[in-house]
């Protein structure tokens, strides 16, 4: 037995995942044999001695024995590390056996088991969503997640706007359309790619963008992150870092979903945004203010992160206060105990101003005001022009992005925002050297980010401009998802008159996709009539399979979608085949 402990330490060697400072993760090992990871069962199998003791062949078949493999690694026998049978850290247990290591307790909620497409084009229309449930419609998933073709391309430099003909890792990408086919649709190009991730979802207060008609909202915002979250972990490199700004809202149930996602051993820090003071309405209640905002902060790989170190300029008043001497040359400095000696005198050294940094960043950022949310920072924002863009009241400023790439990314690293709203953060990307892909699903129009990056290019001076000595230049590559469904779902929506309805009607019966219940024969006409333009809408829309909303790459030689040529050839550059 002794040497199968030995021996299985030596294998799980194998997997740099699996340990840390030359010591093996048993936690780690427990997670993953729960979870029937891939590569664990794969090293095991290929070894003699763990596939004789950890699987067993049933009619030529080998099965992975969880249960067997569980209590051998958890035995205080193998990598004893303390004189007692328990684990060095703190949970709760089901005799010897921890609770979430045997899987019995986990967060859960209606719809967990299912993929939320979510697929709302406009802020103020709810969409009615389509769950798909992992274990009973995965060929629907699978068709959902294929890759989707690329439209619509066009390359914007201080020249203006351009024609091109492929895309490169070099370029900077904007993608119009649902940002959880996107990723999908990205995900092979730039799995493991992206240094940073920024996002800043709808924080699901019943007054932002998450306007689903469900009666299990919470659940389906859980569901809604949840798909996203995952796929977005794939395109992390392994010192990458994902920050994810919420509010009270959701924060707590979001942090219990991303520790299940990332691991908990990833999770970095929470930092506390205090956005602005308790003033006007806020303030008109009873109950105490909220005057800030939770970033969640996870790294890929903790050990592996990258994080560079930050300082925050020291205030006037501080320098004032602190670095009263100066040296003969005119060098300002301040004394500060270094040790004491043998007879407990004071050892001074000098701390000059000219070598000092700042002060170390903390997790709390009181520093950076909202750009409207605090008369004095907004007049503060007014003296180098102002950056809020009309019409969007959840608008981060371009300092906080800052700070954030400033922590953990370098120039010419990659970074990605799938919830891209103004774009603030492909803005300070782009003006701060970073490569970046930003997505949005939402149709913003005139304020849309698109619109921005190319008053950008041209040399806008809000926002960080000045700080960072921004000139203008660069460029960037927008495209859309092609769309097939949703381009009905569209005309439907904007449709005016029950004529106009009426022809989108008999357009659909020859190019669009229903829903496989649905039998046109059924359909009777005149009862159809009889309704009010609204109501028409809702039937048509209730009769479009939502599992077409965009063309799948793999189709894209059907004739039906009239793909032009050069179409096709910079999708399949793209795409590699």
């Amino acid at each position: 037995m002794q040497n199968l402990y030995s021996d299985l330490e030596k294998l799980l060697k194998q997997d740099e995942r699996l340990f840390a400072e030359g010591k093996i993760l048993k936690n780690k090992v427990s997670e993953l044999a729960i979870k029937l990871d891939t590569g664990l069962l794969e090293l095991l199998f290929k070894d003699k001695q763990g596939k004789e003791h950890f699987f067993i062949e049933i009619a030529g078949k080998y099965v992975f024995n969880q249960e067997k493999f569980l209590k051998f690694i958890n035995n205080k026998e193998f990598l004893p590390d303390s004189f007692t049978a328990f684990k060095n850290h703190i949970g709760l247990t089901e005799g010897d056996e921890y609770i979430k290591d045997n899987g019995k307790v986990v967060l859960s909620w209606p719809y967990k088991d299912c993929i939320l497409e979510g697929g709302q084009d406009k802020e103020d229309v709810k969409r009615k969503e389509i769950f798909y449930n992992e274990t009973l419609a995965p060929d629907e998933i699978d068709r959902l997640f294929e890759p989707k073709v690329l439209t619509n391309f066009k390359m914007f430099d201080a020249t203006g706007q351009h024609n091109i003909g492929q895309i490169t890792k070099k370029d900077n990408l904007i993608v119009k359309g649902n940002n959880l086919l996107a990723l999908h649709s990205l995900k092979k190009k730039y799995r493991g790619e992206v240094t940073l991730i920024y996002i800043d979802p709808p924080f699901n207060t019943g007054n932002d963008s998450f306007r689903y008609n469900d009666s299990f909202n919470h659940s389906t915002w859980l569901t809604f992150m949840k798909n996203r979250l995952e796929v977005a972990r794939e395109f992390l490199s392994e010192d990458g870092n994902i920050f994810i700004h919420i509010d009270v809202n959701e924060a707590h149930y979001l942090k219990m979903l991303c520790d299940d996602i990332f691991q908990r051993e990833n999770f970095v820090e929470e930092i506390i945004w205090a956005y602005g003071s308790p003033s006007g309405g806020r303030a008109a209640g009873a109950k105490p203010v909220n005057i800030h905002d939770y970033i969640l902060h996870y790294a890929k790989n903790y050990s592996q992160r990258k994080q560079n170190k930050i300082y925050t300029p020291y205030s006037e008043q501080y320098l004032k206060d602190w670095f009263k001497y100066k040296e003969k040359d005119g060098r300002a400095y301040r004394r500060r105990m270094r040790d004491r000696d043998e007879k407990g005198n004071v050892v001074w050294e000098k701390q000059y101003l000219d070598e000092s940094k700042g002060l170390p960043l903390t997790t709390v950022w009181s520093d950076i005001k909202q750009v409207y949310a605090d008369p004095r920072a907004y007049k503060e924002n007014q003296n180098h022009s102002v950056e809020l863009i009309k019409g969007f009241l959840t608008q981060k400023p371009e300092k906080l992005i800052q700070r954030i790439l400033e922590m953990a990314s370098d120039p010419g690293d990659l970074v990605l925002d799938y919830h891209l709203g103004s774009g603030t953060t492909v803005v300070v990307a782009h003006k701060m050297g970073r490569r970046y892909i930003g997505i949005e699903q939402l149709d913003y129009e005139k304020n849309d980010a698109v619109n921005r990056l190319k008053n950008i290019i041209k040399g806008d001076q809000t926002g960080i401009s000045k700080v960072v000595n921004w000139k203008g230049g660069g460029s960037f590559v927008y495209m859309e998802l092609r769309q097939w469904n949703e381009a009905y779902t569209k005309a439907i929506q904007e449709a005016e008159t029950a004529k106009e309805l009426s022809g989108i009607y008999k357009k659909m019966q020859t190019e669009a996709f229903f829903r496989y219940e649905i039998d046109l024969n059924k359909f009777d006409q005149t009862q159809f009539g009889q309704l009010g333009l609204s109501d028409q809408k809702k039937v048509l829309l209730e009769c479009l399979d939502k599992n077409h909303i965009y063309v799948n790459y793999g189709e894209m030689e059907d004739a039906t979608y009239r793909i032009p040529a050069d179409e096709k050839k910079i999708n399949m550059v793209f795409y590699g085949n």
